[in-house]
C-alpha cells in the first residue's frame, strides 16, 4: 500500500497536479503544449502557432480567449504599418471588463525575442496582461528588455497582417500605456464602428485540429 501511495505522489508531481503546482496553475486552465489558431479576418486568414514552453501563462490565456470565443467579431484597433497590429478587446463591454479584471502574472523570458511575426500580450504594468495581443510586424526585439515575452509566432498569413488597415494608427485606441482606451471599453464595437468604420476585424478565431 505504501508503494502505491509513493507512486501516486510521484506521478502527481511529474504531471504537475500536486498541491504546489495546483496553487501555481492559472485560472484559465492548461493549454496544449503547442497549438495553432486561425484568425479569420476581413483581410484573410492568419495562423498563429503558440507554445507553452515559450510563455506558459500567456499561452494558457490565449487558448482560453480563443476557445471562449472572446476574439470573435473583434477589431484590430491599433495597427501601425510596419510595427504592430493589436487586438483583443471584446466588442461587448461587459465581456471586455471581465477579462480586464483577470490579469495574469508575467512569464519569464525563455529565449524568444519580439521579432517580426512574433505574437505577445500587451500590458501596461508588471503582472498586468489580460486580453490584448499584438502581432509584431517588424523586429521589435528592443521590447524584450521591457518584459514582453512572445508566446507564439505567425506561421501563415503574415502578409495578411501587413495588409490590415492602418489608416487610423494610434488614434483608434492606441496602446494600453497611452491611457486612451476607455472609450473602447465603455462603448465596445458600437463605438469603434461609429468612429473608425474601416477597421479590419477578426470574424472568428479557432483552434486548428
Amino acid at each position: 500500500m505504501r508503494r502505491v501511495l509513493i507512486a501516486l505522489v510521484w506521478s502527481a508531481s511529474l504531471w504537475g497536479i500536486g498541491p504546489i503546482a495546483e496553487a501555481q496553475r492559472p485560472a484559465d486552465g492548461l493549454a496544449p503544449l503547442a497549438f495553432r489558431v486561425q484568425l479569420d479576418t476581413t483581410k484573410g486568414a492568419i495562423v498563429i502557432e503558440a507554445h507553452r514552453d515559450w510563455a506558459p501563462l500567456g499561452a494558457d490565456r490565449f487558448y482560453a480567449l480563443v476557445t471562449s470565443g472572446s476574439f470573435d467579431d473583434t477589431r484590430f484597433f491599433r495597427v501601425v504599418k510596419g510595427q504592430w497590429a493589436q487586438f483583443g478587446i471584446n466588442g461587448d463591454p461587459a465581456v471586455a471588463k471581465r477579462w480586464r479584471d483577470r490579469p495574469i502574472a508575467d512569464d519569464p523570458p525563455a529565449g524568444h525575442s519580439v521579432v517580426r511575426g512574433a505574437v505577445a500580450f500587451a500590458f501596461a504594468v508588471p503582472n498586468g496582461r489580460t486580453s490584448q495581443v499584438y502581432i509584431s510586424l517588424r523586429d521589435n526585439s528592443y521590447q524584450d528588455a521591457q518584459g514582453f515575452v512572445p508566446f507564439g509566432r505567425v506561421v501563415s498569413g503574415l502578409d495578411v497582417a501587413d495588409a490590415l488597415n492602418s489608416e487610423y494608427g494610434e488614434n483608434s485606441g492606441g496602446g494600453i500605456r497611452a491611457g486612451r482606451q476607455e472609450p473602447m471599453f465603455d462603448g465596445g464595437n458600437a463605438y469603434l464602428d461609429r468612429e473608425y468604420p474601416r477597421l479590419d476585424h477578426i470574424i472568428r478565431a479557432r483552434v486548428l485540429p
